[in-house]
């Protein structure tokens, strides 16, 4: 029978009938050691009690009324990110796409509101991926993504990532602000250097720029802390978040400090979905559970077991693998051999990963993760790098 989906996503043919913890179940009951959890959604893996238990919770209450009535549910979370960032407020909308589009409105309006009126360009970066809706596209300008979609530039430049030199000659009397990841997830698990970092808010200081963070992806304690700029000495103005928000829940949330946001007026902005009671109340389960004490330092303390197990591999095969990357529990993989097939072959020893910018992979567990399954992890890499060698 011919699928009545469109044909953008392949023809996959893996399905799973259930979850739980860190590992996916097959229809024909195979166990699936998961570490690609949705490309970073399942934050606390599948089917964790205490988000089971606020969602059926809030399910037998009320699912959804619109924001043209208030949702207490939403102003806890948002007083929750707010307390644990840099940011004043918060527009909840459904996915990270959503999220970064929020951020750029609020960069031109924010503009607009200064009369500032020509300052309407933003700034990306190369090998960047902010989504796919059009402004999303243009930011990355990755023809991968955008060919046949884009109409003009769409009021977007690209710098070259971690090159200042090329950043500083892009900026004109018509720029409004810079976008960056902390760390490119598509891009290759490629952590922002520090000093370029800091570079870039004194180039956005010195032009009266906007500064935005993407952490779709590498936020939400996947780096060890709740967003990655916590640990990088950067503070932007904007910042973009979903994906692990809500732990598998749709969600996205856009940051902002208050003069930022202030430019927001009733009536600028909009979302049918965004703060639904749903996904609000997973969302705050995820939170309580990442601000538990110890849980971030656990985090901390996993990454860096799993990333001293994963370089003896490196080390062991350098014909093999080339090294690894990324913070916390983002660890980028970089391969001599080829990447796709690593993670087959990953695939047919029951393991899940996701495919990275170059020839890398992304390895991507809870971030409740055991040593154990950590441990499991790195037995069936080496089980398939001495495979290879052998040419098995």
């Amino acid at each position: 029978m011919t699928s009545a989906l469109m044909p953008n996503y392949g023809t996959p043919e893996l399905e799973f009938d259930h979850g739980q913890g860190s590992y996916l179940y097959s229809s024909d009951g195979t166990r699936y050691l998961d570490f690609a959890m949705g490309i970073a959604v399942n934050s606390l893996g599948h089917c964790h009690p205490r988000l089971i238990a606020a969602l059926t919770k809030q399910a037998n209450k009320l699912w959804h009324t619109s924001n043209l009535y208030r949702i207490s549910e939403a102003e806890r979370l948002a007083s929750t990110l707010v307390a644990n960032t840099f940011a004043d407020r918060v527009f909840f909308c459904n996915s990270g796409t959503e999220a970064v589009e929020c951020g750029f409105k609020l960069i031109r309006r924010f503009n607009h509101a200064q009369d500032r009126h020509q300052r309407k360009r933003i700034i990306g970066m190369t090998n960047a991926f902010h989504g796919r809706t059009h402004a999303a596209l243009a930011a990355a300008a990755n023809p991968s993504h955008s060919a046949g979609f884009l109409v003009g530039d769409n009021g977007f430049d690209q710098a070259v990532f971690g090159d200042l030199d090329s950043l500083e000659a892009l900026i004109s009397a018509e720029t409004a602000g810079v976008i960056l990841e902390p760390i490119q997830g598509e891009g290759g698990i490629r952590v922002v250097d520090r000093d370029y970092l800091k570079a870039v808010k004194e180039l956005c200081a010195q032009h009266d720029l906007l500064l935005m963070f993407d952490e779709v992806q590498c936020g939400v304690g996947r780096t060890g802390t709740l967003y990655a700029y916590q640990q990088l000495g950067v503070t932007p103005d904007i910042l973009a978040s979903a994906k692990g928000l809500g732990g598998g829940f749709p969600i996205g949330a856009c940051l902002a400090t208050e003069v930022v946001a202030a430019t927001m007026t009733a009536g600028s902005h909009g979302s049918t979905f965004g703060g639904n009671p749903l996904a609000m109340a997973v969302a705050n389960a995820v939170l309580a559970e990442l601000t538990t004490p110890g849980f971030l330092p656990q985090v901390q303390q996993r990454s860096a077991y799993f990333r001293a197990g994963l370089q003896t591999l490196v080390d062991q095969h350098p014909e093999l693998l080339k090294g690894i990357s990324g913070l916390g529990l983002m660890i980028g993989l970089q391969c001599e051999i080829p990447a796709a097939e690593l993670i087959t072959r990953l695939q047919q020893e029951a393991m899940l990963v996701v495919k990275a910018g170059g020839n890398s992979i992304r390895i991507l567990p809870a971030l409740n993760v055991s040593e154990e399954e950590l441990d499991e992890a790195l037995t069936i890499i080496a089980k398939i790098l001495i495979k290879w060698q052998l040419k098995i």
